[in-house]
């Protein structure tokens, strides 16, 4: 398309399309699915969007498209009034709207500079960055590893820093308690922000301990003295700590579940077998103490314990087993996640049950034992294109996909579960493409746990992309079926993009 001389003069990127036939439009909807189309009322009114959005077509490349059309020129407007558009009616005579999969998604309505555009485009269905909320205004929002040094350099007042990573539920609480804090301490105390979740930041990560988000440090005059680790903090008390800031303290230990008064009887590797012979109906349950399911049964337990213990026709006893002390046991019986309840019946393992989480449920069921529904089975048995991968195949099986997004999980984390439906759907989607692979990892297993270890995982669940067998990126993006896809279908785009370019210079 004709570009207006001062267009040329601006250097506008060449990546920008310029479009003002419905056709070609419609074309454009149709073979790239994440549009952000520039609509103005003349060619003069764009400038300055222009310049901003040649930066941002740069970054995007090959994830995201820019498209322009100016409503002043007489093609065009048939265009703008087709899409029911007129930047007429906007102050500055320009308007921005986004297109996804080839229909209207939404108007850009987020803060119009390059890192905010970038971030939605690389993520239209993300939150917002931190830096836009108008409150989070007195927080120092550091993006690059120069930027961080930097600051740590010259700032001489103290300074707290969060790391954190945009989808951390954790961080999204605690983050109106800090801004606050950033602006009731303006000019005494620095309180920054930096969103280290990719896998660029690596080096920062291993610095400065972030094995987990937040993890918020404490510097004086650039140099790290201590964690600061209330996530629960009022701005009040961020204030507070900071007048006086200490290392976290040790936490108290907890007196193990066996030391507590409770009618539970607790079994050991040494005295399990004699129990079981001993008693005729007893129900056990494997736990350990950082198991936070195991918790929130416990008391439900110990009541049945309570009451199966003074009932004159007792159907049964209630015991427990801490699986990371007696790992004999643990091994023997396959024990891989907690809680799980095993029931015994005349010296013999009967049944593993999976649903009995209340004192009436377990009473109810030891009145009248009988087998539990059969387990679900376990994602890499059932059919799917999802491959699933272990640590000695690992590197060869991705050496032959151009493309391959790898889902590294445990079957017990909740989110993993959410995620594992959409992401084989996206699987199922692209099954026909030999270049291209989903595949998965579960990092529960114990031959996998090194594999998880190099690979960088250091949460569930992780996705990394993969080209030919070589890491390239960490995924960040949505989690549904649509966020997978969108992903794939992009990287294929660049391919054909880089396909037709070839053809264009033969």
């Amino acid at each position: 398309a004709f570009l207006p001389a001062f267009v040329y003069s601006l250097k506008v990127s060449p990546l920008i399309e310029k479009i003002s036939d419905h056709k070609d439009f419609k074309k454009l909807l149709r073979t790239r699915n994440n549009v952000l189309v520039l609509y103005s009322k003349s060619a003069a009114a764009a400038e300055s969007s222009l310049r901003l959005l040649s930066s941002v077509a740069q970054e995007v490349k090959g994830r995201g498209t820019i498209s322009w059309i100016d409503c002043g020129d007489t093609e065009s407007r048939k265009l703008c009034k087709k899409m029911k558009v007129d930047p007429n009616s906007k102050e500055k005579g320009v308007e921005l709207l986004h297109y996804k999969d080839g229909a209207f998604h939404t108007e850009y309505n987020r803060a119009v500079t390059l890192k905010s555009i970038v971030a939605f485009l690389k993520d239209p269905e993300g939150a917002p960055l931190w830096e836009e909320d108008p409150e989070a205004k007195d927080v120092v929002h550091v993006d690059s590893e120069k930027e961080l040094r930097r600051l740590l350099k010259k700032e001489d007042k103290p300074l707290l820093m969060m790391f954190y990573a945009p989808w951390c539920g954790v961080c999204k609480r605690m983050m109106p308690s800090y801004q606050q804090a950033a602006t009731e301490l303006k000019g005494k105390y620095v309180l920054a922000g930096m969103n280290v979740y990719s896998a660029e930041f690596e080096r920062i990560k291993e610095e400065y301990n972030v094995r987990g988000y937040p993890t918020i440090c404490y510097f004086e005059k650039g140099k790290f003295l201590f964690h600061f680790e209330n996530y629960g903090a009022t701005a009040a008390d961020i204030a507070e700590w900071l007048k006086n800031p200490q290392a976290p303290q040790p936490q108290a230990p907890e007196t193990p579940w066996a030391d507590e008064e409770n009618a539970v009887y607790h079994l050991t590797d040494e005295d399990f077998d004699k129990f079981i012979k001993d008693h005729s109906s007893v129900l056990v349950m494997f736990h350990a103490p950082w198991c936070g399911h195991c918790k929130k049964m416990k008391p439900e337990y110990e009541k049945a314990a309570e009451f199966l213990h003074v009932a004159n026709d007792s159907p049964g006893v209630l015991a427990a087993v801490d699986a990371t002390v007696n790992k004999a046991l643990a091994e023997r019986y396959h024990i891989s996640g907690f809680p799980t309840l095993k029931y015994f019946k005349d010296g013999e393992e009967k049944y593993t049950l999976p649903h009995l989480r209340t004192k009436k449920k377990i009473i109810d069921w030891l009145q009248n034992p009988e087998a539990p529904p059969p387990p679900e089975p376990a994602w890499e048995e059932k059919q799917t294109s999802v491959i699933h991968l272990a640590g000695e195949d690992f590197r060869e099986s991705l050496k032959k996909k151009k493309h391959t997004l790898v889902m590294f999980y445990a079957p017990w984390c909740p989110h993993c579960k959410n995620a594992i439906p959409h992401f084989t759907t996206a699987a199922e989607v692209f099954k026909e493409d030999r270049k291209i692979a989903y595949a998965a990892v579960d990092c529960a297993k114990e031959q996998n746990h090194d594999l998880c270890k190099q690979e960088g995982v250091d949460g569930y669940p992780t996705f990394n992309y993969y080209n030919y067998g070589k890491f390239v990126e960490k995924y960040t993006g949505e989690r549904g079926e649509s966020g997978f896809t969108t992903f794939m279908r992009t990287l294929r785009e660049r391919d054909h993009e880089r396909v037709g370019k070839k053809k264009d210079e033969l």
